[in-house]
C-alpha cells in the first residue's frame, strides 16, 4: 500500500432513532385513537347500563385490540386490516348473529324487552288513584328537557321527575301557596304547560325509591294525587298478585305472567321459542300459503331481472361496439343516463306514470286507456319488471362494453383464419370469454333484485293484497318486503321480529347457496375457458 492511500476504514453499523416516532404522526395518530376510545367507552357504557354485556365485552375486546395493534411495533400488517375488520365485525357478523338469536325467540309486540321491564310496566298500566288520598298544590318544573313536578306538602317543597323519587327541596320558594321558585329547576308558565300538555298528564313521577308507594300525577297541572298498582309483584315467588282480585299469575314458559285460569297479562318478555318461528313460517296456512307464493315470485323477480337487464344491456353493447357506427359516444352517453339518476326518483316517478286515471302512460301513449297497471296482479308484476328494465339495462350495458372491448382482436382473427364463421365465433369465442368477465358481476345482482326492497316498496308496496291472506302481503311483495310487513315497521301489522328474523335467515341461506354455487360453476368456466 502507497504511503499517499488512506487506510480503508472499517464499516460501522448505522443506529437508527428512533426520535422521529414522537413527531406530527404520532401524535396525530394519538389524537384519533384517542377519539376512537372515547367513541367505544361511550357505547360500552351505554351498553352496560342497559345489561347488553354482550356488546358490552365485545367493545372492550375491539379496544384492547385497537390499541394494542396501533401502539405496537410488530403489527404492522394489522394496523390496515383492523378498520375492515372493525367494520366486518359491527355491520355484518354482529348483525347476522342478532339476526339468529332473535329468530329462536318471541320478540316483537307484547315481548319487547326483559322481564324487569315488563313488570315495571304492568306496575305502570294498572296503576289507579288511591281513593281518599290527598291533593298536592303543583307546578311542572324542567330541568334541561326533563319535566318533573314539585308539590307543597304541608309546608315542605318536594320535587322530582320520572328518573328521581320526590325529594324536599329546603331552599324553594313559595308565594301564595304556590311553588314559585325551586333550585335547579324552571316553573313552567301556563303557556308552556299547555304547549307540552300530553307529556305534562303522561308523566308520573315516583313518591319514594319503594315502587309500592306509588307514583304522583296530574290532569290539570294544577293538583297532583297518589296513584298506586292494582298489581303487586312477589320478588321471593317472581309472580304478580292482583291485590283487588286476589288472583295470582305465574310466569309460564312463553314470557308471559298467566293465572290458573289461562288467563294472561298483557305485558310479556323475551324468551327462547326453538325453532318455532320456522314452524310457524312453512306450516302455519296463516303464514305458509303467502309465503310459498311470494318465495316462488321472487326467484321469478330475481332471476327475469338479470336476464332481461342482461340481454338488453348485452344487445345494445354489441350494436354499439361496432366502429362502423356513427355518434357511438353520442348514443352511449344518452343510454347510461338511468344510470346517473338516483334509482328512488326512478321509481317514484314510474309510480306516477303508472297511474291509473292521470299517468303519462294511460292518458298520453295509450291515449286515455284506463289500465290498472298497479292494482291488477299480473300487470303489477309486469309494470314492475320494466321499471326494473329501464333502471338496470345501463348498467349490464357498461360492464357488457368493458367486457367486450377487454376481449384481444388477435384471438378473433385467429379464429377467422380456422375458418370459423361470425355466429361460430360468437358462440364460442366471445361469449364465453364474455361470461367469464361478467358471471361473477351477474351472480351479485341476482342477488342484489333477491333483495330488491326499493323498487318493490315504492312502485307498488306489494300491492295488490292477497285477498285470501290474514298477513299483509300481496301478489308483488318479494321476501325482503314481506320480512318488512311482518316485522310491523311498516305499521301496518303487529310487529313481530323473532318471525321476521327467522324469515330473513332463510333468504341468507338462499341467496347464499345460490351464490355458492354459482362461483363454483364461474371458477369451472375460467378454467376451462
Amino acid at each position: 500500500m502507497s504511503s499517499t492511500e488512506a487506510p480503508a476504514r472499517k464499516a460501522r453499523p448505522r443506529t437508527v432513532s428512533h426520535s422521529r416516532d414522537f413527531g406530527r404522526g404520532f401524535f396525530v395518530k394519538l389524537a384519533l385513537v384517542a377519539l376512537v376510545d372515547a367513541l367505544g367507552v361511550y357505547i360500552a357504557m351505554t351498553a352496560f347500563g342497559e345489561g347488553a354485556m354482550g356488546v358490552f365485552w365485545g367493545m372492550v375486546a375491539v379496544l384492547v385490540a385497537v390499541n394494542w395493534v396501533y401502539f405496537s411495533r410488530r403489527t404492522l400488517p394489522m394496523k390496515y386490516l383492523v378498520p375492515g375488520l372493525a367494520f366486518l365485525l359491527v355491520y355484518q357478523v354482529f348483525t347476522i348473529g342478532y339476526t339468529g338469536y332473535v329468530a329462536f325467540t318471541n320478540y316483537g309486540d307484547g315481548h319487547n324487552s326483559t322481564k324487569a321491564h315488563a313488570v315495571d310496566a304492568l306496575l305502570i298500566q294498572n296503576e289507579k288513584r288511591v281513593e281518599g288520598s290527598p291533593s298536592f298544590p303543583l307546578v311542572v318544573v324542567d330541568d334541561d328537557g326533563e319535566l318533573g313536578f314539585a308539590i307543597l306538602d304541608g309546608d315542605t317543597v318536594r320535587v322530582g321527575t320520572a328518573e328521581d323519587a320526590l325529594r324536599p327541596e329546603p331552599d324553594a320558594v313559595v308565594a301564595d301557596g304556590t311553588v314559585s321558585e325551586v333550585p335547579g329547576f324552571t316553573v313552567l308558565s301556563r303557556q308552556e304547560v299547555l304547549q307540552r300538555q300530553n307529556e305534562v298528564t303522561g308523566l308520573r313521577v315516583p313518591v319514594s325509591d319503594d315502587a309500592e308507594d306509588g307514583s304522583l300525577r296530574t290532569q290539570d297541572a294544577r293538583q297532583g294525587y297518589i296513584y298506586r298498582s292494582s298489581l303487586e309483584y312477589d320478588e321471593a315467588t317472581g309472580t304478580m298478585v292482583n291485590l283487588e282480585t286476589g288472583v295470582t299469575y305465574t310466569p309460564n314458559d312463553r314470557g308471559q305472567f298467566e293465572a290458573p285460569d289461562g288467563t294472561r297479562l298483557p305485558v310479556g318478555w323475551r324468551v327462547t321459542v326453538g325453532l318455532e318461528n320456522f314452524t310457524t313460517a312453512f306450516a302455519d296456512a296463516r303464514y305458509a300459503t303467502p309465503f310459498f307464493k311470494v318465495l316462488a315470485w321472487t326467484f321469478v323477480f330475481a332471476i327475469l331481472s338479470v336476464a332481461i337487464t342482461f340481454f338488453l344491456g348485452l344487445f345494445l353493447a354489441i350494436v354499439l361496439n361496432d366502429e362502423r357506427l356513427w355518434f357511438r359516444r353520442v348514443m352511449r352517453s344518452l343510454l347510461i343516463l338511468p344510470y346517473a339518476f338516483p334509482a328512488f326518483m326512478s321509481f317514484l316517478l314510474w309510480r306516477g306514470m303508472l297511474n291509473k286515471d292521470y299517468g303519462f302512460i294511460n292518458t298520453v301513449l295509450l291515449g286515455g286507456a284506463q289500465i290498472n297497471w298497479l292494482s291488477d296482479p299480473w300487470l303489477a308484476k309486469v309494470a314492475v319488471l320494466g321499471v326494473q328494465l329501464w333502471v338496470g339495462f345501463p348498467y349490464m350495458f357498461l360492464i357488457c362494453t368493458g367486457a367486450l372491448q377487454a376481449i384481444p382482436s388477435d384471438v378473433i382473427e385467429a379464429a377467422r383464419i380456422d375458418g370459423a364463421g361470425r355466429m361460430r365465433i360468437w358462440r364460442s369465442v366471445t361469449l364465453p370469454l364474455l361470461l367469464v368477465a361478467t358471471a361473477p358481476l351477474l351472480i351479485s345482482s341476482f342477488a342484489f333484485n333477491f333483495n330488491n326492497f326499493n323498487i318493490l316498496e315504492m312502485v307498488t308496496e306489494g300491492n295488490p293484497r292477497f285477498p285470501d291472506a290474514s298477513v299483509p302481503v300481496g301478489a308483488t311483495d318479494i321476501l325482503i318486503t314481506m320480512v318488512y310487513s311482518i316485522s310491523g315497521l311498516d305499521g301496518g301489522a303487529a310487529k313481530n321480529y323473532g318471525l321476521a328474523s327467522a324469515l330473513s335467515i332463510v333468504i341468507f341461506v338462499v341467496v347464499a347457496t345460490i351464490s355458492v354455487i354459482s362461483f363454483r360453476r364461474t371458477r369451472a368456466l375460467e378454467e376451462i375457458h
